[in-house]
């Protein structure tokens, strides 16, 4: 990918979020091991382009693997930089006045066979303008809710919170139960989990928290993938899954906030919409 140069902060965030891609990819093949696939994660690398289609600033990683367990699931790594074009600089905090920028990070959503197993989204990342901040978090998405998985979801991600400041998880709960919420049909996309954003000051402190969440979703989601995922199940709850991903479609496509960043920063497309679903509906 074009060069970029890094200061010790950005190569810090960068290195740390590859090496949690590789370690929730590997986790997520040794599941499919377990359920007698030999799927494994396909890796396509692409350069960041600037508005006359040059590339320029970057790229990143798109890894994607389609097996028996995990119908679809994403996980991309980036880091790019460059100018915000247009008024879209104005809506980034700390670019209003200056539009350059530099942004590393990770982005995984996984949408599963079975019904029973909770489709679920995690993204955290360092950004930089004037200013500079982490953002991000996991919210698990069920198309058929299980009150044992909600639980232990939460319950993992306050146990991270927690453990760095008291007010981060009822704050960053409210702000996932607030964002992932589909005004035009009333409901929320899934059973919540945290979100949080513009995360400055104290570098150190900061991005341990956000290494804290990556690791809190590697060690709750697998575990939650293993206790459903040779579940039976019925064409009637088959159907329930993909009405219900007609939904999440509709919330990734109207208001996500990086579906549009990664549109208007020169972003890998196939990255980009990685987190449409393969099979949805809408009755």
């Amino acid at each position: 990918m074009p060069a970029l140069t890094l200061d010790p902060e950005q190569t810090a965030a960068r290195t740390w979020f590859e090496s949690l891609r590789d370690l929730i990819c590997a986790e997520f093949e040794a599941i499919e091991r377990e359920a007698g696939s030999d799927a494994a994660f396909a890796y396509t690398p692409w350069d960041r382009t600037d508005a006359a289609g040059v590339p320029n600033g970057g790229g990143g990683v798109r890894g994607v693997m389609k097996g028996r367990v995990f119908e679809k699931v994403g996980v991309n790594v980036s880091t790019v930089g460059g100018a915000f074009e247009g008024e879209f600089g104005r809506t980034i905090h700390g670019a209003a006045d200056d539009p350059r920028f530099f942004a590393t990070g990770i982005s995984l959503v996984a949408h599963m066979a079975n019904p029973h197993v909770p489709a679920v989204h995690m993204n955290t990342r360092f950004l930089v303008t004037t200013r500079r901040w982490f953002g991000g978090g996991a919210d698990l998405n069920p198309p058929l809710p299980i009150a044992e998985d909600t639980d232990d979801f939460h319950a993992t991600l306050k146990a991270a919170c927690d453990a760095h400041d008291a007010g981060h998880y009822p704050r960053f709960k409210q702000w996932a139960d607030e964002y992932f919420y589909i005004p035009h049909r009333q409901v929320h996309r899934g059973v919540g989990g945290i979100f949080f954003d513009h995360l400055e000051g104290d570098f150190a402190a900061n991005f341990a928290f956000t290494q804290d969440v990556g690791r809190a979703f590697l060690d709750v989601f697998p575990r939650i993938v293993r206790r459903r995922m040779a579940l039976p199940f019925t064409e009637a709850e088959l159907a329930e899954q993909r009405r219900w991903r007609g939904r999440y479609a509709e919330f990734n496509l109207v208001y996500d906030r990086g579906t549009l960043f990664g549109l208007k920063t020169g972003g890998n497309i196939d990255a980009i919409l990685m987190s449409l679903p393969p099979l949805a509906a809408w009755e």
